[in-house]
């Protein structure tokens, strides 16, 4: 039987130096590994703060998963803030940034986050981007519907992420400097 913890700890938020609550939680998934989870939330400026760790350190590593039937868009994903992610057949790359955020989703949830992206796109884009982006939304929708096959692609440098199915494959890489 695994002990869950969950630990509040004050802090001052980044942003505007108001006092906030950082949440310190442990959750297990199945057939993977316990994980941390650490959240804020600052009432003031609106500030967010998302991340998951693995209580277990392995190297870094690529994890690749075909997605070809609405039953693939389940399989659960876990993205560390370190961590990139790649569509090739959606021409999307996520790369791990100041602001980026670890999240625990299924691939449905990682193209809804690339849905809101792109949605963006419409209120700031030129006439050009807008197009591209109607086609990539388009191209959602058929995968959604299991009508066009992607390959999900997460890589983590520090070993902190995973996506956790059978048809996964999993391989050691050196990540670029």
């Amino acid at each position: 039987m695994h002990n869950f913890v969950e630990t509040k700890v004050p802090g001052p938020c980044p942003c505007c130096n108001t006092e906030i609550e950082y949440l310190y939680k442990t959750e297990n998934i199945p057939y993977f590994s316990d994980i941390l989870i650490i959240s804020a939330i600052c009432p003031e400026c609106g500030y967010k703060f998302v991340d998951t760790q693995l209580l277990k350190h392995d190297p870094p590593a690529r994890y690749t998963l075909p997605v070809n039937s609405v039953d693939d868009l389940s399989v659960r994903v876990v993205r560390s803030m370190s961590a990139s992610i790649e569509i090739p057949e959606l021409g999307v790359r996520i790369d791990p940034g100041p602001v980026s955020q670890g999240f625990v989703s299924n691939v449905e949830g990682v193209l809804d986050r690339i849905e809101q992206v792109v949605n963006g796109a419409f209120n700031w884009g030129n006439e050009a981007e807008k197009e591209n982006a109607a086609a990539l939304l388009a191209n959602i929708v058929k995968v959604k519907a299991g009508t066009f096959p992607i390959t999900l692609i997460l890589e983590d440098p520090d070993g902190n992420s995973g996506i956790i199915d059978d048809k996964t494959v999993k391989e050691a890489y050196t990540p670029e400097e």
